[in-house]
């Protein structure tokens, strides 16, 4: 059997078994809209709204405008950390009528071992007291006035530990219209939803824009600073949570994000802030990493196109399944199906933030938030 034989059996066999093996991912069927209870809570638990924020004086208006329009039945309060800003988000925040609902907190000084977003959250869910529900939002996710209430009504319903949605991103930029549904669309194959939400697997994630999390859980578990070190804390604090009760996960109009992202480099910087720390840092994981990628997205437009017989023939059958398998995610952010079509290059980009994320660990400005290197120097 040839050697181009091979790599064309090989990218289709992978494009099958994502076909029919991951939780059918690709389907996005998890949707916040779908599943729904038919009974509503006879009485709503109290909910603390916890907001970390640095440097979002341009959003946070909007945002904690949103949360403060909650149509919420129950008892709502909202907690905003200021991490040390130098835009004037507090004032932004504090020039916010809310009605006596909104607590505007200055953060303490980064201590060594945490990562900034989880020092701001372990100050703000202190301050919080003992609500039923905390709600770990961002100050830069603009949520529907019902959203909280849905959120509660399902985790009610299910006994949930904690309740996540991943906030429907921008896609107005040409970059973003590239990059952003086939970030959702590869965070959707790397934690399969159903899997996340089937309490029999050990698959946990989470979608740190929005995260309804049960309190008397969260201390149970140790609180956040069990993962206070964690550069994908919203995962960490999946499968932290999970340990405690169930979890679910899906898709959402109700909640979006309000930060566009106006070039490449800024969508770059945003996967690869946490792509080397997803391998554990593991320069062997990130050499496998890269063949698989070259494998399972490159392999199939090359044979196709330069390859002749069967293998031109399998790697065709792998572009077309890809393609397929992209359509669900491009029809939720309503985009054109032919962006399909242009997965494989998108793939490649991808692969280059990945070793872009190994580099700038190297480097010791891995992990970068807000000007902060969070993650550890790996040689």
């Amino acid at each position: 059997m040839s050697g181009t034989l091979v790599i064309g059996a090989a990218a289709l066999s992978a494009w099958l078994y994502l076909l029919i093996g991951r939780g059918l991912f690709w389907l996005a069927r998890e949707r916040d809209d779908r599943g729904l209870p038919a009974a509503l809570p006879a009485v709503w638990p109290s909910v603390v709204a916890v907001v970390p924020a640095r440097n979002e004086a341009d959003v946070a208006a909007r945002s904690i405008g949103s949360l403060l329009a909650q149509d919420y039945p129950g008892d709502l309060r909202i907690i905003l950390i200021d991490d040390n800003s130098d835009d004037g988000t507090d004032e932004v925040a504090r020039g916010l009528d809310g009605g006596g609902r909104l607590t505007v907190l200055t953060g303490a000084l980064l201590p060594v071992g945490w990562t900034g977003k989880l020092w701001a959250q372990s100050q703000g869910i202190a301050a919080a007291g003992a609500p039923d529900y905390l709600w770990l939002t961002d100050a830069d996710i603009a949520h529907a006035p019902d959203n909280l209430s849905a959120l509660v009504a399902r985790a009610e319903a299910g006994g949930l530990a904690l309740t996540s949605l991943m906030a429907k991103l921008t896609v107005q930029t040409w970059p973003e219209r590239l990059l952003i549904p086939a970030f959702v669309f590869f965070f959707d194959m790397l934690y399969p939803f159903a899997w996340v939400n089937d309490p029999n697997r050990g698959t946990a994630a989470a979608a740190g824009g929005c995260m309804l999390v049960k309190r008397q859980a969260l201390e149970f578990a140790g609180g956040v600073a069990a993962i206070r070190g964690a550069i994908i804390d919203d995962c960490a604090l999946g499968a932290l949570m999970k340990r405690q009760g169930p979890i679910w996960l899906g898709l959402t109009e109700r909640a979006h994000s309000l930060r566009p992202y106006a070039g490449m480099s800024e969508i770059a910087r945003m996967v690869s802030r946490s792509a080397y720390a997803q391998l554990g840092y593991s320069p062997w994981l990130l050499l496998g990493t890269l063949a698989g990628m070259t494998l399972v997205y490159l392999a199939a437009p090359v044979l196709a196109v330069v390859a002749d017989g069967p293998a031109r023939w399998m790697g065709a059958a792998a572009w077309l399944a890809m393609a397929i398998l992209f359509q669900p995610m491009l029809r939720l952010y309503r985009r054109s199906p032919l962006w399909g079509l242009a997965l494989p290059a998108i793939g490649a980009l991808y692969t280059v933030f990945t070793v872009q994320s190994a580099v700038d660990v190297w480097a010791g400005r891995g992990g970068m938030w807000k000007g902060r290197a969070q993650a550890v120097r790996v040689i």
